[in-house]
C-alpha cells in the first residue's frame, strides 16, 4: 500500500500557525513585469521583506550572485533574510513551490505545476524550479502527480478546505480525474477532510479560479469572504454565489462558518483587461499580516478588517498596483515553511 502523507500523520498546517520562514522568488521576468513597471514591484517587495523578516527568516530565490548582490542593495538593512541560488522563470511561488505539511516533522508535496493549464510555454521550467527547492530542502518530498496550485487551495489546518470547481475541475488540469478523486487526493495529501467547493472566481484571474482570491481561512470556521457592490461589476453575482455556498457550509466537525465580507477594490484596467486586484490575496506572516492595496476607497475597510481578524499581528498594507499587472499579489509570490 502506497504511503501517503495523511496516513504517516501530516496535515497541511493553517497559514497562521508559527513559520519557520517564508520562501520568495525575487521578480525579473520582463514579460511579467516590464522595465517601466519593475521598480515599483520592487518596492512593494522590498516592503514585505522588511515586515515579514523581522519575525520569521525570508529566504529568497536569485539567478545568481550578480542577482543576490543588486537585491541586498534594493533591501537596506532587513531583518532575517536568505539568499538561495537557484534559477526561476517566474515569482509565483505559491503555485510551483512545495506545499508544506506537518506532522512529527516538516515534509513537502510537490504538485506538478503546468502553468495554470499549459498558458505560458515559457513559465513550464518553474515546475523543474519547484522540485529543485525541494531537493535543496533535504526534506521528505511527496509527488503525487497531479497538477495543483498552491493558490487553489487554502486550509485551516483542522481538516478544512476551500478550492474552487473552476480550477481543480478545469480539464487543462486533471482531466481525469472528477470531483471524489480530487477530494481523494486532497485528503491523502494534506489531510483535508472537509473539502468546502466554492464556483467561480474574480474576472481577469488568469489561474481559473484560484480561491486566494475571493475566501479565506482567518481561524478555525471563520472565512473572509470578497463582495462586491456594483450591480453593473461581473464579479458581483460571482462572488455573491460564492459567498452563499460559505454560509451553508459547515466546517470539520460539522459547525456553521463564521462568513465576514471584504469589499472588492475599485477595477484596475491594463492594456490587455482587467487585472485580479483583491484584498484577499494577503499573507499570513508570523508577526505581521501584509495585505495588498490599490489606492482605492476600500484599502482602509480591508485593513481594519484584517486588523481585527489578527489583533496580534501588525497589518501591513503595500500599494500593490504595480506588481498586480503581473496578475497575482502578495499571496501568490509567497509559500509558507511551518515550524516544528
Amino acid at each position: 500500500m502506497k504511503e501517503t502523507p495523511s496516513a504517516l500523520g501530516y496535515r497541511m498546517p493553517a497559514e497562521w500557525e508559527k513559520h519557520g520562514a517564508t520562501w520568495l522568488s525575487w521578480p525579473k521576468d520582463p514579460n511579467t513585469f516590464p522595465p517601466e513597471i519593475l521598480p515599483k514591484v520592487e518596492e512593494a517587495y522590498a516592503k514585505m521583506v522588511a515586515a515579514l523578516s523581522r519575525d520569521e527568516e525570508v529566504r529568497i530565490l536569485v539567478d545568481d550572485d550578480k542577482a543576490r548582490v543588486r537585491v541586498e542593495s534594493k533591501l537596506g538593512r532587513p531583518g532575517r533574510v536568505k539568499f538561495i541560488v537557484l534559477k526561476t522563470a517566474d515569482v509565483w511561488m505559491r503555485d510551483y513551490a512545495p506545499t508544506c505539511v506537518k506532522g512529527s516533522d516538516v515534509a513537502l508535496v510537490k504538485w506538478r505545476f503546468n502553468a495554470w493549464g499549459n498558458k505560458y510555454d515559457d513559465l513550464l521550467p518553474d515546475d523543474e524550479a519547484g522540485a529543485e527547492l525541494a531537493a535543496l530542502t533535504g526534506l521528505r518530498t511527496f509527488a503525487p502527480g497531479v497538477v495543483l496550485e498552491g493558490g487553489s487551495i487554502d486550509a485551516n489546518g483542522r481538516g478544512s478546505l476551500l478550492t474552487t470547481e473552476q480550477c481543480l475541475l478545469n480539464p487543462n488540469r486533471n482531466p481525469s480525474l472528477g470531483k471524489d478523486a480530487i477530494e481523494g487526493v486532497l485528503r491523502d495529501n494534506l489531510g483535508a477532510t472537509n473539502v468546502i467547493w466554492l464556483k467561480d472566481g474574480i474576472e481577469g484571474d488568469d489561474t481559473d479560479g484560484h480561491v486566494d482570491d475571493i475566501a479565506r481561512f482567518v481561524a478555525d470556521r471563520t472565512v473572509l469572504v470578497a463582495t462586491e457592490q456594483d450591480r453593473r461589476d461581473p464579479n458581483r453575482s460571482v462572488l455573491a454565489e460564492d459567498r452563499a455556498l460559505l454560509k451553508r457550509a459547515n466546517d470539520e466537525r460539522g459547525r456553521d462558518l463564521e462568513v465576514v465580507d471584504l469589499p472588492m477594490p475599485p477595477r484596475i484596467e491594463s492594456a490587455d483587461g482587467r487585472l485580479p486586484a483583491s484584498h484577499l490575496n494577503f499573507y499570513i506572516g508570523n508577526g505581521a499580516v501584509v495585505v495588498p492595496t490599490f489606492g482605492g476607497d476600500t484599502d482602509k475597510v480591508a485593513l481594519s478588517t484584517i486588523s481585527k481578524a489578527f489583533p496580534k499581528r501588525e497589518v501591513v498594507g503595500i500599494d500593490c498596483r504595480a506588481l498586480v499587472y503581473g496578475l497575482g499579489t502578495l499571496h501568490c509570490v509567497t509559500q509558507q515553511v511551518p515550524a516544528l
